[in-house]
């Protein structure tokens, strides 16, 4: 039981880290331009509003595919704040 939890938070904790990780990609790709910088916040936008409403509508909470997906969005919104906070200093 406690090897299949270490394996769940490893698990999560990796698709924290991969959504922090295309946070950045996103943040810094379209950034180069100028140009993309509000099509590139309005897809993320839209992406993260159709995640969201797939996450909290289904019926069961613990399909490991949503769950997954919920943590790779949860490391995309936390790496955009990161990149915020870091262009506001």
């Amino acid at each position: 039981m406690l090897r299949h939890q270490l394996n769940n938070i490893k698990s999560r904790i990796t698709c924290l880290l991969l959504g922090f990780l295309v946070a950045t990609v996103l943040s810094t790709i379209p950034g180069q331009t100028g140009e993309w910088s509000v099509i590139a916040a309005a897809i993320i936008i839209t992406s993260n509003e159709i995640v969201s409403k797939l996450v909290y509508q289904a019926k069961r909470q613990e399909d490991i595919i949503l769950v997954i997906i919920n943590d790779i969005k949860i490391g995309i919104i936390y790496g955009l704040f990161v990149d915020a906070f870091k262009l506001g200093s």
